[in-house]
């Protein structure tokens, strides 16, 4: 061709004008039928049948799996919106939590970088919902807040110049003082109490908004939610994390302690919420440091627990937390003397305080007993909850990696030697003796910090949830079905199935999970007892970034004789080892720990562990429950890690190792009609 047809000139593709001109570059007939404006280039290649349209569809989206898989995640998280946390140093939004769950790292408020080893599937914001955002709000000098007197003591709080080591016992005194002082400014009308309420409205509205651009269906998970903070006059612990199956209508403003100290009054509002249409859940945390008030046999006016109480709580508390950073609350050594394995993580004081914690009424398995009495009285058990983990952090980020362990509490324990697991330096320890020597413990003749309980808090702990994807409906429905478990922070999963119509040899069958669904029912679940043991599915598989497994137990809650009593069995052991057949015990692995450098021995250990077990002290016409706790080997704790890490000895009052673990939810036999 000698030139290009100048018709081509306005067409964006070079085949379609070769094809519409002829040798000597005029327009061919064929373009001149289809040069009408009105049709342009779309109508002519809409005649092109050289290029088919390609029919197939992409989904980005995986499909559910109706045998459901083992998601991780944190229903306990606080950022600056909490007026703790803020106190603590930390800046971080709920944003930026968001992006940490994600994979993306964070900076602590000590000026280090926080980082996952790996992304989790799902997580939750829950700042606290009395004076969300307001400690924020008074720090900065340019608000209205900032202009009472009460506000003087947090006046840019967390500017450069405020941030040093020296502020902590500063940062003590606004956690103590600023919110009592705003309460009562409030009470007095020295506040104005809709500037307040509108601080919170704002903070409550962007951690939504934060949750919702953070969701990812199918990818990554997130909930509405905070933190309900009420305790007894004595200071047991009392708190609840609230959280909501859907954000497309929510209160305006969530129920706090500054509406109601009694948890009953926040079922109240629950209550009223769902018969709007607006369904939320409650998890009760660190029943621990309840002083033996969070598993009462009474209620808050001190009347036995009825029918209406127990169906109340049941609907709006499914589930409970286990463990955290601030201690785990599975039993405790005085509750459970038979029990090897009791003495784990326990932090003995109530929450915020120096203050011992009364074990009796405030350990989950010793609530699982009393419920068991209950259901044998009026036939309901106000104790029938599933389990999970999460961290209560107040930086934004979670520390569960115990080689790597920052704490919660941002610049008060951010260090090793402000948490206590390395002496004090000389010249900071002189100085904060002669502040307040209350702050100083002496433990092998070197000063340690002991300004709070640091120094038995964990690195813990994670929730897990077996579901058919992840998306909001699907995790929220495994929680309220309490198909659930916790971790001391590995990702272990734990799973258990009850009932019926196994046969040996099912555990090793790949379509097992299926038969389980099909005629059991997994953890969460109830059946009806009968003269016979049913059998147990207990499955665990190791984290690969942690240790191997050790054991696998079921423990066992029943009346007998009308007398609340536990059992401890393992089920399985590593290797080709059986339990004892009188004590029940796994033989010893033979795992060991070098406290010099760390560094861990095996032994006989396993990865993962699939049984199916049948009670062989079983117990007829009496109700039971049954959990399954998974061991891992001995590793060093992060105590340990912290001294090992800076050239110190290990203090001598503190565990040196641990044995992370998991907990499954319970399966309940009736004996009555479910």
């Amino acid at each position: 061709m000698s030139k290009l047809c100048s018709r081509c000139l306005c067409h964006f593709s070079l085949v379609l004008c070769l094809s519409a001109c002829n040798d000597d570059g005029n327009v061919s007939n064929l373009d001149a039928m289809q040069r009408n404006e009105t049709r342009g280039l779309a109508g002519f290649v809409s005649k092109n049948t050289l290029l088919p349209p390609v029919d197939e569809i992409v989904t980005f989206r995986k499909t559910p799996n109706p045998m459901k898989q083992a998601y991780f995640g944190d229903l306990h998280v606080h950022t600056s919106n909490s007026f703790d946390a803020y106190a603590f140093g930390t800046i971080a939004t709920p944003e930026d939590a968001y992006r940490y769950a994600r994979g993306e790292s964070l900076q602590h408020p000590s000026g280090y970088q926080m980082q996952l080893q790996n992304s989790l599937d799902f997580y939750a914001v829950t700042d606290h919902a009395m004076f969300m955002g307001v400690v924020k709000e008074a720090a900065n000098r340019s608000t209205l807040m900032s202009e009472y007197p009460e506000a003087e003591l947090v006046h840019n709080l967390n500017s450069p110049e405020n941030m040093s080591i020296l502020s902590l016992i500063k940062r003590g005194e606004v956690f103590s003082s600023f919110i009592p002082s705003v309460l009562n400014g409030i009470l007095e009308d020295r506040i104005d109490r809709t500037l307040v309420e509108r601080i919170t409205r704002e903070a409550w509205a962007g951690a939504i908004r934060a949750a919702n651009d953070a969701y990812s269906p199918g990818e990554f998970t997130t909930f509405a939610g905070y933190e309900y903070t009420s305790s007894t006059s004595d200071r047991g612990n009392l708190h609840r994390n609230v959280i909501f199956k859907n954000t497309d209508r929510l209160p305006a403003v969530p129920f706090s302690r500054l509406n109601s100290q009694n948890p009953e009054g926040l079922w109240d509002w629950m209550d009223k919420l769902r018969e709007a249409g607006i369904e939320s859940l409650a998890i009760p945390h660190n029943s621990n440091g309840s002083n033996g008030e969070m598993f009462k046999r009474v209620d808050w006016s001190e009347k036995p627990l009825n029918a209406n109480y127990s169906v109340q709580r049941l609907r709006n508390e499914p589930i409970v937390e286990i463990t955290q950073v601030k201690g785990t609350s599975d039993t405790h050594p005085l509750l459970s003397p038979n029990d090897e394995w009791s003495n784990f993580e326990i932090a003995p004081f109530r929450v915020g305080t120096k203050l011992p914690s009364k074990p009796n009424g405030s350990f989950v398995r010793q609530a699982y007993l009393r419920g068991l009495s209950t259901t044998a009285r009026d036939g309901i058990d106000p104790y029938r909850f599933g389990l999970i983990g999460s961290s209560d952090t107040h930086t934004g980020a979670i520390s569960l990696d115990e080689k790597n362990f920052f704490s919660k509490a941002g610049l008060m324990d951010g260090t090793p030697e402000l948490r206590g697991s390395i002496p004090v330096s000389f010249t900071y320890g002189s100085i904060i003796k002669y502040l307040d020597p209350g702050l100083i413990k002496t433990v092998d003749g070197k000063d340690y910090m002991a300004g709070s309980s640091f120094e038995f808090w964990s690195a813990s702990g994670l929730a897990g949830v077996w579901a058919e994807e992840n998306t909001r409906e699907s995790i929220y429905a495994a929680l309220k079905r309490k198909e659930t478990f916790a971790t001391s922070g590995p990702r272990i999963q734990v799973r258990l199935f009850a009932g019926y119509n196994f046969s040996p040899g099912d555990e090793e069958n790949t379509e097992v999970i299926n038969k389980a669904y099909s005629s059991g029912k997994p953890m969460g679940g109830e059946i009806k007892a009968k003269n016979i043991s049913p059998y147990f599915l207990a499955m665990a598989s190791a984290d690969p970034l942690s240790q191997p497994l050790q054991r696998l137990q079921v423990i066992k809650g029943y009346l007998k004789n009308g007398v609340p009593t536990e059992k401890i069995y393992d089920i399985a052991c590593p290797g080709n080892n059986q339990p004892d057949l009188k004590t029940y015990r796994c033989p010893d692995n033979g795992a060991k720990v070098n406290i010099s450098d760390c560094s861990t021995y095996q032994g006989t250990s396993a990865t993962a562990f699939s049984v199916l077990w049948k009670d062989p002290e079983f117990e007829k016409n009496s109700d039971a429950f049954y959990y399954v706790r998974v061991l891992e080997n001995p590793s060093c704790r992060w105590s340990t890690w912290d001294a090992i890490k800076n050239g110190r000895e290990p203090r001598s009052d503190l565990p040196k190792t641990i044995q992370e673990r998991a907990w499954s939810s319970p399966i309940w036999l009736r004996t009555k009609k479910l």
